[in-house]
């Protein structure tokens, strides 16, 4: 039996941040051709993830192409796989692979230790998601060697352009970390905080890191182990 992995992001209108998101899709359906690979979103884009887990004949496991667990999580996806043949995995972040990702990018745009780091994530009213991202911090701070202070776009949480602000008037660059999935409207407020330095965001086009692959497909098996394979089987015999 075949189970369908649904890759599920946000959804957005810039063309730039839907490329990037498609290329993950694919890449993540090249690595794994015995997995029925589709996309959906949450929002802005269609199809919905609860249309595509109905149209899905067998088991689906929902992959959020989400950073850390807010709203989306907790209530449209959780509605979406509320049946017994569908199960959600958790988020992509926070996670080593995502470490290495913002070290990579970080050495791209010639930083050193003598700038400063911040961490640039989108806001959440969700203690869950800031606490995911609080987390995403502390290892990129451990890899990096120094504290990284974690600065907002949207939601609650300090905003990111009162976290450059504060940091700011020592002498040293100050880096913003771009813990963001793909180019957008989000990306635009790190691009205007007022920092030296914005690095790009975890997807930027076609070139789609390796361990962002592994990274989904993880938390779909990581997941897969929790579907209910009886009630597929029933399914099947309707």
């Amino acid at each position: 039996m075949t189970i369908t992995l649904i890759a599920t992001s946000h959804g957005t209108d810039v063309p730039a941040a839907r490329t990037s998101i498609t290329a993950l899709v694919e890449a993540v359906r090249d690595a794994a051709p015995h997995l029925d690979v589709r996309e959906a979103f949450v929002d802005v884009q269609e199809p919905p993830v609860a249309r595509v887990v109905d149209h899905v004949d067998g088991l689906a496991v929902v992959v959020p192409l989400l950073l850390a667990p807010g709203f989306h999580v907790h209530v449209d996806i959780e509605q979406a796989v509320d049946r017994p043949s569908a199960v959600a995995s958790g988020t992509l972040g926070p996670d080593p692979r995502l470490t290495g990702v913002l070290l990579s990018r970080l050495a791209g745009a010639g930083v050193t230790s003598d700038d400063i780091v911040v961490l640039g994530a989108a806001g959440s009213t969700d203690v869950r998601a800031r606490q995911s991202v609080d987390a995403a911090a502390r290892m990129l701070g451990a890899a990096w060697g120094a504290p990284v202070p974690v600065g907002y776009v949207g939601g609650t949480g300090t905003p990111i352009d009162e976290i450059v602000r504060d940091v700011s008037g020592a002498g040293r660059r100050v880096v913003v970390a771009s813990y963001l999935m793909a180019p957008g409207f989000f990306y635009d407020r790190l691009l205007a905080c007022g920092a030296d330095v914005v690095t790009r965001p975890l997807l930027d086009g076609l070139d789609v890191d390796s361990s962002m692959v592994s990274l989904v497909l993880d938390r779909f098996a990581e997941a897969a182990g929790a579907l209910d394979w009886a009630s597929a089987a029933s399914s099947s015999r309707v």
